[in-house]
């Protein structure tokens, strides 16, 4: 609902995700409320600029902080609300951990906001032999 986001204190903030499942990833979705929806009617507070990596090893942790770049990215405010881009940077493993770094957004000095991120691509898993798939 308009007023009602994941907030990220101040305009540059990063976050980690962990995906219910392993995926090689395609594709991220970001979503933010219209101007016309948003209570105040601005839209400052969405992201403007941002990366998205992975870890080269099974997830981002304290031992290695060597990650590969998947894309850098700009949410245009002037576009639809919900933006799909797609990764520049295609990897041909699977991955469960992946970092979203917000570098600035429309203006809004306090917060940024994103009302829904989707994460896209092929699901590894294992079968019942245990082989992946």
């Amino acid at each position: 609902s308009p007023g009602y986001c994941w907030p990220f204190q101040g305009s540059r903030s990063e976050i980690l995700i962990r995906l219910p499942t392993q995926i090689r990833p395609t594709a991220i979705t970001i979503e933010h409320t219209s101007r016309i929806a948003s209570p105040l009617g601005t839209i400052s507070s969405a992201p403007r600029d941002f990366t998205l990596s992975v870890s080269l090893c099974q997830g981002v942790d304290e031992e290695s902080k060597e990650e590969t770049l998947l894309g850098t990215f700009t949410y245009a405010v002037e576009k639809e609300p919900t933006q799909t881009f797609t990764l520049q940077n295609k990897i041909p493993k699977a991955f469960q951990f992946m970092k979203l770094v917000v570098q600035n957004n429309w203006g809004k000095l306090g917060y940024t906001c994103i009302y829904r991120m989707q994460v896209y691509g092929k699901v590894i898993g294992t079968n019942a032999d245990g082989q992946t798939h």
